[in-house]
């Protein structure tokens, strides 16, 4: 998901005009420590947006990568639930961040039929969205 973040992120600075540092924080949804790297680095690289300095990920944050077994990270759009509307909610309501830039893929319950759980074959409809939250 990391080429659609670069996407969302790089219209939202182009559109608006702001520079990374704009933000106290960056947040992607769930990226993981792989997806994190390929975000800045391409960024950067292909677009001259550095974020490193004001990025983190939900599924980064959620887990401690040197003591627990989670390879890249946590996943799945619980991440950014859990961790914006406890960590990020609590730092925004205490000034400790004014400005965040949150990323995250939201699912669209609606395209999935009450009661039916889907196979391997079929896709869940996801929608990007990118929501400032601001003090």
């Amino acid at each position: 998901m990391a080429p659609a973040a670069i996407d969302t992120l790089k219209r939202h600075f182009e559109e608006t005009g702001r520079e990374p540092s704009y933000y106290d924080l960056i947040l992607t949804g769930d990226l993981g420590k792989v997806g994190s790297e390929l975000l800045i680095d391409l960024l950067k690289k292909d677009f001259r947006i550095d974020i490193s300095k004001v990025h983190n990920d939900c599924g980064l944050m959620i887990y401690d990568l040197e003591n627990q077994d989670m390879h890249a990270g946590g996943s799945g759009c619980g991440c950014s639930a859990a961790v914006v509307n406890s960590l990020i909610m609590k730092k925004l309501q205490s000034k400790e961040l004014k400005k965040a830039l949150i990323e995250a893929r939201v699912p669209i319950v609606g395209k999935v039929p009450r009661g039916k759980t889907l196979n391997a074959k079929e896709t869940l409809e996801l929608l990007k969205q990118l929501t400032p939250l601001q003090i």
